[in-house]
């Protein structure tokens, strides 16, 4: 009798959590659609002030810039450690409360409320915590095939590298001399120093970078394709069912979107994971970049990725 009651209670427990997370997302998007339509509705925040006034970065003038420490908690997410760097987030990376990822992430890179309650809810789930309590290290994000995932960009696998907090500065390189795009218009946004501005960490990394170019929807597939070859051909425990790969190409998109693909910038916050001073996103709606828009970038950068219709097909 106890097991069927326990059987029982386990069901309910499941019917009612799943009913939660379908009123949930429909709650969340219709929100979304929302927050698109005022974007539509409303005038662009101006170059310059799409950090807004008293908040870290307002005005291109980002907070200093420190290296992690040997025990710094760190993860695979370069613009969330671009945060910890520069002390928007803990500087340790440690015991960071969910809903601060949500309030630091769209005041840094002007995403929407609703994508920054998304992911670091989804964040929360995978690692079995409450988002609206509980708190994290960065790099419990990196709890693989959570979030992280094979056939990154970035970072080698973590078949061999399990520590994911580091950039893999061959890759990176690799990727930001692969950009094929025009040369970005030049910012308006000009920083005041009055001490004059702080001499950024050098990089020899970029020695052999055009550093202005921009990274196109199309060098973003095939950088991603390339990856992933390389990732199943040298990694035996290669894993990226189709969540991951669109965990793979939502990441990347990021450098499309909120870094406009700009390699001069992103060679900065990919390689030093810096904040560049004078920077500011480049998603100037004025509620943020929706998940909805969002989608309108990550789902060519994925449907363009060859590797997935260049092997041979698995049916078994």
């Amino acid at each position: 009798m106890a097991v069927i009651v326990l059987a029982l209670r386990r069901l309910v427990r499941k019917i009612y959590s799943n009913l939660f997370e379908f009123a949930f997302a429909g709650f969340l998007f219709s929100w979304d659609a929302m927050l698109v339509l005022g974007n539509l509705l409303t005038p662009k925040l101006a170059e310059g002030k799409v950090i807004a006034s008293g908040k870290p970065g307002a005005g291109g003038a980002w907070p200093e810039y420190i290296p992690p420490t040997e025990d710094a908690s760190r993860c695979s997410c370069p613009a969330l450690n671009a945060m910890a760097n520069h002390g928007i987030l803990p500087r340790d990376g440690r015991n960071i409360p969910f809903t601060e990822l949500n309030r630091t992430a769209r005041e840094t890179y002007n995403f929407a409320p609703t994508f920054c309650v998304f992911v670091p809810r989804y964040i929360a789930r995978i690692l079995n915590r409450t988002y609206s309590t509980d708190t994290c290290d960065l790099s419990d994000i990196d709890v693989h095939n959570g979030i992280e995932h094979d056939g990154s960009l970035l970072r080698e696998d973590t078949y061999h590298k399990f520590h994911q907090g580091l950039p893999s500065a061959e890759l990176v390189t690799k990727f930001l001399a692969s950009a094929t795009g025009p040369a970005p218009k030049p910012p308006k946004l000009k920083v005041q120093y009055p001490d004059g501005p702080p001499a950024p960490p050098f990089s020899p990394l970029t020695e052999d970078i055009d550093l202005d170019t921009t990274i196109t929807q199309a060098d973003l597939s095939l950088a991603l394709s390339e990856a992933r070859r390389r990732s199943r051909q040298l990694n035996p425990q290669y894993s990226l069912d189709h969540g991951h790969k669109n965990f793979g190409s939502s990441n990347a998109s990021t450098m499309l979107t909120i870094f406009g693909g700009r390699v001069r910038d992103l060679a900065t916050i990919l390689i030093e994971e810096r904040l560049p001073d004078g920077w500011e996103p480049r998603v100037r709606d004025r509620f943020g970049l929706t998940m909805a828009k969002f989608n309108m970038t990550v789902m060519p950068v994925e449907m363009g990725v060859r590797d997935e219709v260049e092997r041979p097909l698995n049916l078994w």
